[in-house]
């Protein structure tokens, strides 16, 4: 295993010291491993926490800042935050106004969060949830029940972070969460194995002729094992499946997401792919993103996502903000 760390067993808690080292207009908070914006957004307004186990960076903690979220809750590699870390995150953040919680379908992550809503609730502060399920690959997995929470987060956290931002109540940015949520549909793929610092090893055996389609964000196997093709295929494979699930009728966003080992060459290459194949299925692009924004470790694959996108999505997606992780707008 050759990787920049220390001790397999300080992996996060050095992470998050870079993390306030490198970004002064957020506040980490090494106790609870809490990522909070240094200056909180106005009293009166819904706040917006997500997290879940470490490892898919720049999600979440990449992702807190103006116009998305307020909070990010750090658990170990692949591991969800214990349900004190999330409470905590949400007492830190609450303006008065109630909180969301932006839940990835991971058994772990589902019951820590309600957990945590329940104790914050028991507080006063009034908690709303979405559990994001958007993974077309399968119905159950080794960490879920039911459909896996994958990329449909990133483009989850911009739309409901830029509701929150603008004043919306806790009712109106629920139901808009659980609409994107409806809304859209993911798949992906490795062309490697990821890491953990703590196993030392792959997660799995992959050989270089091989590839896996229908990927989990942990390195769960996904529907099939077959021969490495060509980009053109590949792309097909994760666009038919997304489209057989839902009726794309309306304008979409894409984002076509690196696993966090493919180079952005190849990342724009497979977007063209992608996109070719929307645009003969009928489909219409008004907005995309390509890049690392949901990632497995060191894993070398991508994934698409698709969401259709109403007046007011739209609206809400091109609201400024400002993230470590995402930028743009001013």
């Amino acid at each position: 295993m050759k990787k920049l760390i220390n001790n397999p067993a300080d992996v996060l808690i050095e992470s998050l010291r870079g993390v306030a080292a490198a970004h002064p207009e957020l506040s980490v908070d090494l106790d609870t491993s809490v990522i909070t914006r240094a200056t909180p957004k106005a009293q009166g307004k819904v706040a917006v926490v997500s997290g879940g186990g470490s490892g898919h960076e720049p999600l979440h903690g990449g992702f807190v800042g103006i116009g998305m979220l307020d909070a990010a809750v750090a658990g170990e590699v692949f591991t969800s935050p214990t349900p004190d870390r999330v409470q905590a995150a949400t007492k830190a953040v609450d303006r008065g106004a109630g909180v969301l919680h932006i839940v990835k379908n991971y058994t772990g992550d589902v019951l820590n969060f309600e957990m945590a809503a329940e104790l914050a609730e028991m507080e006063g502060i009034e908690v709303g949830t979405v559990v994001v399920d958007d993974d077309v690959a399968v119905q159950d997995s080794l960490y879920t029940a039911g459909r896996r929470g994958v990329g449909l987060t990133v483009l989850l956290e911009k739309i409901v972070g830029a509701a929150a931002e603008e004043g919306q109540d806790l009712a109106s940015v629920v139901a808009l969460a659980q609409r994107v949520n409806a809304q859209g549909r993911s798949m992906g793929m490795a062309l490697t194995s990821c890491t953990v610092p703590a196993a030392g090893k792959p997660t799995f055996d992959l050989p270089e002729d091989q590839m896996e389609i229908g990927i989990g964000i942990h390195g769960e196997p996904g529907r099939h094992r077959e021969p490495l093709a060509p980009a053109s295929d590949i792309a097909r494979q994760l666009v038919e499946p997304i489209l057989a699930d839902l009726d794309f009728t309306g304008p979409v966003i894409v984002m076509l997401n690196g696993m966090g080992a493919t180079p952005q060459i190849e990342l724009y290459l497979m977007y063209a792919e992608v996109a070719a194949l929307l645009e003969k299925a009928g489909v219409q692009i008004v907005r995309n993103l390509v890049g690392n924004y949901i990632t497995s470790l060191d894993m070398a694959g991508c994934s698409v996502t698709v969401l259709t996108a109403d007046d007011e999505i739209l609206r809400l997606w091109d609201a400024p903000v400002v993230t470590p992780g995402l930028r743009w707008g001013a």
